[in-house]
C-alpha cells in the first residue's frame, strides 16, 4: 500500500484505469452516434494512460494538458490511439474522435489527481484520489446503462424495416429524412389510436394516486400518531401485500372479475391498482408522520381542533413534500403497470398504454412501431420524475430523522 501511495505510481494507476474506462466509453458512444465501427484498443488505452498520468500530475496547466492531449489526439487520429475507427471513418470524423478523446482524458485525469505529490503521499489524499475515480466509473457506468436502451429504442423507432434488414447495428440517425424521421409517430397516434391510449393510462394513475393517498392519509396516521389493540403488527404487516409476487394473485383476480362482471371494465382497473399501491403508500407515509413533531399537532388539540382538523389544517401542510414523493411513486407504478392491465383489458377502446405496446409486439406490426411505442411511454413518466424528483428525494429523506 505504501508503493501506491507514492504519486507517481498512483497517477500510472489512475491514468491507465480512466484511459481505459474512456476508450470503452467513448468507442461505444461513437459506435452509437454515428453507426460507424469503432472500438477501443486496451492495451493502447492501459499504457496511454499510464504515461499520462505522472505528466498530469505535475501540473494541469497549458503545457502538461498539451503535452497530454496532443499525442493522444494525434495517434488516435492515425488508428494508434485508445480508441480506433473503423476504415469507413473519414478524416474529419477521426480527426474529431481524436479531440474527444484527448479532452476526456484531461477532463477525467486532471480531477481526479488533483492533491495527490509527485512523491510520497498520505492516504488522505490517496484515498480521495481513488474515490474521485471510482465516482467518475459509476456515473459513467449508470448513464451508459440507462442510455444506451434508450438510445437504441429511439434510433430504432426512426428507421423504416428495410434500413433495419441493411444495418441492424446502425443506431445513427439520418437528418435529411425530415418529417419521415417520425413517421412510425404519427403512425401511432392515427392508426394505433395512441392517443386514447395515453388518455387512459393517464387518467387511471391520477384516479388511483387520489384513491391510494385517501386510504394512506389516515392509515399511516393512525399507524404513527394513535394507540391501539395490534398497532405493532399492523405496522409490521404493511408491507406484506406488496411482498407477495402478483403473478401468484393473478388466476384468482382474473376468475373472480370475469365471475363479477370486473374484467374489461374501468372500474376494475381502479379498484385493484389502488390494492397494489396502498400497502407501499402506508409504509412511506408513516416514516414521514412519525418524524414530524407531535407538539403541534398537540398544541392544535389544545386550541379545539379535532384530530381530523389537525390532520387537514396541520399535519398535511408539513407533509407536502412526503406526499409529493408517494404520490409520484404512486403514479409511476401505476403508469407502468403491465400484468394486471394485459390480464383485464381486452376492450382496445380501453387500453393503458403498456397494453396498448403490448399490441404492437406482433409479426405483422413493423418493429419501429412498437419502439416508437415505448418511446411515447417513457418520456412523458421520465419528465415528470426529474421535474419533482427534488420533491421525492426531500419527502424521502425528511421522514429518516426523528423530530
Amino acid at each position: 500500500m505504501s508503493v501506491l501511495r507514492r504519486g507517481d505510481v498512483a497517477a500510472a494507476l489512475l491514468g491507465a484505469a480512466w484511459m481505459a474506462v474512456l476508450a470503452v466509453t467513448v468507442a461505444v458512444a461513437l459506435s452509437f452516434a454515428t453507426g460507424a465501427a469503432c472500438r477501443p484498443v486496451l492495451w493502447l488505452a492501459l499504457l496511454i494512460g499510464a504515461a499520462a498520468g505522472p505528466v498530469l500530475l505535475r501540473g494541469t496547466g497549458f503545457w502538461p494538458s498539451f503535452a497530454v492531449g496532443l499525442p493522444i489526439g494525434l495517434l488516435t487520429v492515425l488508428g494508434l490511439g485508445p480508441v480506433a475507427p473503423g476504415p469507413e471513418v473519414g478524416p474529419i470524423a477521426r480527426t474529431i474522435v481524436g479531440v474527444v478523446v484527448a479532452v476526456a482524458a484531461w477532463a477525467a485525469l486532471a480531477p481526479t489527481l488533483r492533491g495527490l505529490a509527485p512523491g510520497p503521499n498520505d492516504r488522505h489524499p490517496f484515498e480521495a484520489s481513488v474515490i474521485r475515480f471510482l465516482t467518475g466509473f459509476g456515473y459513467i457506468f449508470f448513464t451508459a446503462i440507462v442510455a444506451i436502451p434508450f438510445w437504441v429504442m429511439l434510433m430504432t423507432s426512426f428507421k423504416t424495416r428495410a434500413e433495419q434488414v441493411a444495418n441492424p447495428l446502425d443506431f445513427g440517425i439520418d437528418l435529411s429524412k425530415g418529417r419521415d424521421l417520425f413517421r412510425s409517430y404519427e403512425e401511432l397516434f392515427t392508426q394505433f389510436d395512441f392517443g386514447l391510449y395515453l388518455l387512459n393510462s393517464f387518467g387511471i394513475s391520477v384516479v388511483t394516486v387520489l384513491v391510494t393517498l385517501l386510504f394512506a392519509i389516515p392509515g399511516a396516521y393512525a399507524v404513527a400518531r394513535l394507540r391501539f389493540k395490534g398497532q405493532a403488527a399492523f405496522s409490521r404487516g404493511i408491507l406484506l401485500i406488496y411482498m407477495v409476487p402478483m403473478i401468484v394473485l393473478a388466476l384468482p383476480i382474473y376468475i373472480a372479475f370475469s365471475v363479477t362482471g370486473l374484467r374489461n371494465t374501468y372500474v376494475g382497473i381502479l379498484l385493484i391498482y389502488p390494492v397494489t399501491t396502498i400497502p407501499v403508500a402506508l409504509y412511506m407515509l408513516q416514516g414521514y408522520f412519525r418524524g414530524l413533531p407531535a407538539e403541534v399537532e398537540e398544541a392544535g388539540l389544545m386550541d379545539g381542533l379535532s384530530r381530523l382538523a389537525v390532520i387537514w389544517k396541520i399535519t398535511l401542510p408539513l407533509s407536502l413534500p412526503a406526499l409529493a414523493s408517494v404520490s409520484l411513486y404512486v403514479f409511476m407504478i401505476a403508469w407502468n403497470e403491465f400484468l394486471l392491465a394485459f390480464m383485464l383489458l381486452d376492450d382496445p377502446s380501453k387500453f393503458t398504454l403498456t397494453r396498448g405496446i403490448a399490441a404492437l409486439n406482433s409479426s405483422e406490426i413493423p418493429r419501429q412501431h412498437l419502439m416508437a411505442g415505448s418511446v411515447i411511454a417513457t418520456v412523458p413518466i421520465m419528465a415528470l420524475f426529474l421535474g419533482l424528483e427534488r420533491f421525492m428525494t426531500k419527502g424521502l429523506a425528511a421522514g429518516s430523522v426523528k423530530g
